[in-house]
């Protein structure tokens, strides 16, 4: 048995297990599978790559999946762009690279780690600090909540996770219950009442219901069952990520040029300092490209509308090293502003269901055209659930245009199977936290960023599309951990965690593990781990984590804390830079 020190705490590796060489592995797989969408600039200093466990070389989660070394790989792989697009601006040098194991495991349950004065997500005051974006209630009446959740169905051992998306009442009058229920207030009397509903259906029932009422639910299926659909085998032959060319005739737009003026050749600094982000996107997995960008140095402005729903409490995570503005892009006054946005933007990432900014007018094609007459080409970042769309395998990829969330992806590729065989059960259960949604945000932005490196060096206009499904495939490709390794995870973990059930709600699930979690390995929520700064938007001192990389001669790390949706100027002009919050490497 491996004893690894974590300061004056000793923790038992389980086995002999390392997520160091299992995130090296990991990195090597997702070079093989991403193949010719990376850049030979950015694999020529693969060598530069170092993973530390400084925090301990083991498994935090009680999962059986390859999460932290998935999500360390993509950071790894976002470190070799960051070097390489500093080589454009610096001139070449070696360059070391460093993803700190920890602050990875850490990135992928950031909605709960970060607070605002103190409080978490559950912390049952935290809503008066916070703007109210949930405004069909569907978040804070627990009934409703429950809407998206996933249950068993009229065939014993078959599943089906329902959806409410952010509206619930839909969903919910689709299986034959009333919208609203003033006398539901108990947790498990709403489980058992919403699951009798869906037990009143076969699965092939519900998805015709399903399809007629445009809700993003899905059949629960093992990885084998999606492997072999028609969906499934179209997606396999994607890589994680894809960037096709748009258009081939704008010049090349070196980084640092703007206006005429160019400040390429910084000595140091973020290397995406200069580059202005337009994201629409809502929820955590697109916001987290936007949020990462801004890491880099990034202008990102996040637009959204005060006519649409969100999660509340996200804003304190995604939010972070943002501008924030709110348009309704059906107003020809908010599309004018919008407009005159995109005249000097770089990048625009998509996080709607596919079709969506099209059918305002925003999609690739305005992108394109809009570019070829301003002589200067676009990154399009497009990230949505099912993926497939604006791809080669769109005609096969027969999901593509279904919506859907983090725990539909978990529930279709067979991650939740996955996560429940381990627990011990004949059942699915949703993994704890939004790993899914953290990792796929993680692959949009590596994606843009390798974008970014083409319109530099090639020109033109990039597409760079990613998916919650390719994430997960990603993932499932990385293959489980050991039964023996999994063994020893049942053991150290609570008991109360292995007592969770399919119809155990994703915040259930998250707060057992996270309680798990904070005693085996308290390291991940020391200072060390966090950043803090006072936010002006929220009138409140913001906590969240620490970014996991960091670039010999980059700058990795946010300028500006978090606000709320909404709370800036939809302008590129006067943002502000806030001291002490990030160094120089």
């Amino acid at each position: 048995m491996v004893v690894v020190s974590l300061g004056s705490h000793e923790r038992t590796l389980p086995g002999q297990y390392s997520v160091k060489r299992g995130a090296e592995e990991a990195l090597a797989t997702l070079l093989t599978v991403c193949g010719d969408q990376i850049p030979q600039e950015f694999t020529d200093r693969v060598h530069h790559v170092a993973f530390n466990a400084h925090a301990g070389d083991q498994i935090f989660f009680p999962c059986p999946l390859k999460e932290q070394e998935a999500a360390a790989s993509i950071k790894a792989l976002e470190g070799l762009a960051a070097a390489a697009i500093a080589d454009l601006r610096q001139g070449p040098r070696a360059r070391s690279i460093e993803i700190d194991m920890a602050k990875a495991a850490c990135f992928l349950m950031s909605a709960y780690l970060c607070t605002i004065d103190g409080m978490d997500k559950a912390h049952p005051r935290v809503k008066d600090k916070i703007t109210d974006t949930d405004l069909n209630q569907a978040q804070s009446i627990l009934y409703r909540r429950l809407s998206a959740n996933l249950y068993e169905t009229k065939t014993p051992g078959e599943f089906y996770h329902i959806h409410g998306s952010l509206e619930a009442s839909r969903t919910l009058r689709m299986i034959g219950l009333p919208a609203f229920d003033p006398m539901m207030q108990d947790y498990k009397t709403c489980i058992a009442t919403v699951e009798a509903a869906v037990k009143r259906f076969t699965v092939a029932e519900l998805e015709e219901m399903n399809a007629k009422e445009g809700q993003a639910g899905i059949p629960v299926l093992k990885s084998e069952q999606f492997r072999e659909s028609r969906h499934g085998k179209a997606l396999l032959s994607l890589p994680p990520f894809t960037v096709q060319s748009l258009e081939a005739t704008t010049p090349p737009t070196p980084f640092g040029q703007r206006d005429g003026h160019d400040n390429a050749g910084l000595t140091s600094g973020h290397c995406l300092r200069g580059v202005r982000v337009v994201e629409l996107c809502r929820v955590i997995a697109g916001p987290t490209i936007g949020r990462s960008l801004a890491a880099h140095g990034a202008q990102v402005i996040k637009v959204t509308s005060p006519d649409l729903p969100d999660v509340p409490f996200f804003q304190v995570d995604v939010n972070t090293g943002k501008h924030t503005t709110s348009l309704n892009l059906r107003k020809p006054e908010d599309r004018q502003i919008l407009d005159l946005l995109l005249t000097s933007a770089d990048v625009v990432i998509d996080g709607y269901r596919p079709g969506s900014l099209d059918r305002l007018g925003y999609g690739r094609q305005r992108l394109t055209e809009l570019a070829m007459a301003r002589s200067k080409g676009f990154v399009h970042v497009a990230e949505d659930c099912f993926g497939g769309t604006g791809t080669d395998v769109a005609a096969e990829a027969e999901w593509s245009g279904r919506p859907g969330w983090q725990q539909i992806a978990d529930c279709a590729t067979g991650v939740a199977w996955e996560q429940g065989r381990f627990m011990g059960l004949d059942a699915p259960v949703v993994p704890p936290f939004p790993m899914s949604d953290y990792g796929t945000g993680a692959l949009g932005c590596l994606s843009a960023m390798v974008g970014l490196y083409r319109r530099a060096t090639l020109g033109g206009s990039w597409e760079c599309r990613t998916s919650l499904v390719q994430y997960n495939l990603f993932l499932l490709r990385l293959g489980p951990h050991s039964p023996d390794i999994q063994a020893r995870l049942r053991k150290l973990h609570d008991p109360a965690f292995f007592a969770l059930r399919h119809h155990d709600s994703v915040d259930e699930v998250g707060r057992r593990a996270l309680r798990s979690i904070r005693r085996l390995h308290p390291v991940l929520f020391s200072e060390d781990m966090m950043q803090t700064a006072w936010s002006e938007g929220f009138q409140a001192e913001v906590r969240w984590p620490k970014e996991a990389l960091t670039v010999d001669g980059a700058v990795v790390g946010h300028v500006r804390a978090t606000r709320p949706n909404g709370y800036d100027a939809a302008s590129w002009d006067h943002w502000e830079e806030q001291g002490g919050m990030v160094w120089e490497e």
